[in-house]
C-alpha cells in the first residue's frame, strides 16, 4: 500500500471516530480511562503511558477482550503519532465498543508535552509474550502457568534442540536438560542448540548458554549424565512434563517406565531419514509406549540416524511438535496426542494421525497399582542382568 493510500485511510478513519487531545487526557490522570497501547512490543522500550495495557494492532481483534471485556467501558487507544490508533479505534467501534477514542498526536505529543511515561521494569515480560497474551488459550493466566512449569528434556540433540528452544521462548519457567555427550561437528546439521564454537564442550553446557541467550528469565538446570535405571526416577521427579529426545529403544522404554512410575506425562518423538513421529504418554489414562510398541524391532531392521541419515529440518518439525504438545499439557489446552500417533513424512509433505489403544494386558501399564520396575536394557531391549 502506498503512503498516499495509507494517509487517505487515516483521514477517513479520523472523520468517523472520536479523538481525545493530550491535554484532555492528561487532566484525567488521577482517574484515567482504560489506556491501550497498540504499538509493537519493541516500541515499548521508549516508554508507555502510565497504566497502559499492550495489545499490538495486528492482534487487536483477538486480544482486546483480554483487557477490555466490557464493550461499554471507556477505552483510549494510542500509538506513536495517532495514525494506527485512529484505524484501530474504527475497528473497535465496528466490533461494538461504544466509548472508544484515539489519542491525537499519540505518545510522541504526550512526551513532547513533558508528561510522564513509564519505562518497562526489568523482568516485565509483557512485551516478550505479547503474542501469547492475546491468545484465548493462554492469556495472562496461561503465561503465568507456563512460567511456573518445569520440563525435563532428555537429549540435547536433533529433537531436544528445537523442543528446548521453543519451550524457553514460550516462557516455561524451568528447563532441565539431560545429556551425557559432547558437541561434535556432525551434530551441527540438525542440533540447532549448538554452534561451531561449542565443538568439544558438553551439550548441556552448550544448551544452557544458548537458552540463556534466548530467554534469560528461564531457569536452566543441567544433568550431564546418561539416564539409566539408577538415576532416571530421581532426575525426572518434580517435573510437570518430560520430553523424550533420545534416539534408542532402550532409552525410550526406560523413559516410558519412569513416566509411569512418577505419573508424569511424556512427549515421545523420533526421526529417521525424512520421517518422524510424535505421541503423548498420559500415564494410565491412555496407551503407554509399550502398548504401541510392545517389542523393539529386530536388530538391523531399524538402523540409527548415524547409519541411515536424517534430514535436519525433519528433526526440527518433530521437536517443534513435541514443544507444542508440552505446552498444551501445561496449559490444559486443546487435545494432546495421547492415544494418537502423529506420523510426519517430509518427502510426501504429509502428516497423518493414527489412533492408538491401551493394552489391558500391557506389562508396563496394565495394572496401575503395580508400576513397572526400572531396569536397564541392552541394544535388543532385553533386561541387563547384574
Amino acid at each position: 500500500m502506498s503512503g498516499y493510500d495509507y494517509d487517505d485511510l487515516v483521514r477517513a478513519a479520523r472523520a468517523q471516530i472520536t479523538e481525545i487531545g493530550v491535554p484532555d487526557l492528561a487532566a484525567r490522570l488521577d482517574a484515567p480511562p482504560l489506556l491501550v497501547d497498540v504499538r509493537e512490543p519493541h516500541e515499548m522500550a521508549t516508554g508507555v503511558l502510565p497504566g497502559a495495557a499492550l495489545v499490538p494492532r495486528g492482534a487487536l481483534e483477538k486480544g482486546i477482550d483480554h483487557v477490555a471485556p466490557d464493550r461499554d467501558a471507556e477505552v483510549v487507544l494510542y500509538c506513536t503519532v495517532g495514525n494506527r490508533s485512529a484505524l484501530a479505534t474504527l475497528v473497535l467501534e465496528q466490533m461494538g465498543y461504544t466509548s472508544v477514542s484515539s489519542l491525537a498526536g499519540g505518545i510522541a505529543e504526550w512526551r513532547a508535552s513533558g508528561l510522564p511515561v513509564e519505562m518497562p521494569l526489568p523482568g516485565d515480560d509483557t512485551a516478550r509474550y505479547a503474542r501469547h497474551l492475546v491468545l484465548d488459550e493462554i492469556g495472562p493466566e496461561g503465561q503465568e502457568r507456563l512460567g511456573g512449569a518445569s520440563v525435563l528434556v532428555v537429549g540435547a540433540g536433533g529433537l531436544g534442540s528445537p523442543a528446548a528452544l521453543y519451550l524457553a521462548a514460550a516462557g516455561v519457567g524451568t528447563l532441565t536438560i539431560a545429556d551425557p555427550d559432547v558437541v561434535d561437528v556432525s551434530n551441527l546439521q540438525r542440533q540447532i542448540l549448538h554452534a561451531t564454537s561449542g565443538i568439544g564442550t558438553h551439550k548441556t553446557d552448550s544448551a544452557a548458554a544458548a537458552l540463556a541467550r534466548l530467554n534469560p528469565g528461564v531457569v536452566v538446570r543441567t544433568r550431564t549424565v546418561r539416564l539409566d535405571a539408577s538415576n532416571a526416577e530421581e532426575i525426572a521427579a518434580g517435573h510437570d512434563v518430560v520430553v523424550d529426545g533420545t534416539d534408542s529403544f532402550p532409552a525410550r522404554y526406560l523413559l516410558n517406565d519412569t513416566a509411569l512410575r512418577l505419573r508424569i506425562p511424556l512427549v515421545h518423538g523420533s526421526v529417521l531419514r525424512f520421517e518422524g513421529q510424535v505421541t503423548v504418554i498420559d500415564p494410565y489414562a491412555g496407551p503407554c509406549y509399550r502398548c504401541v510398541f510392545p517389542e523393539p524391532p529386530p536388530p538391523g531392521v531399524s538402523p540409527s540416524c548415524a547409519e541411515a541419515g536424517v534430514l535436519g529440518a525433519v528433526a526440527g518439525v518433530v521437536g517443534s511438535l513435541q514443544a507444542v504438545e508440552a505446552v498444551k499439557l501445561i496449559l490444559g489446552a486443546g487435545e494432546p496426542l495421547a492415544g494418537r500417533l502423529a506420523v510426519y513424512d517430509g518427502l510426501a509433505g504429509d502428516l497423518r494421525v493414527f489412533t492408538t489403544a491401551r493394552d489391558p494386558a500391557c506389562p508396563a501399564c496394565g495394572d496401575p497399582s503395580a508400576p513397572p520396575p526400572l531396569v536397564d536394557y541392552d541394544e535388543t531391549c532385553r533386561p541387563v542382568r547384574p
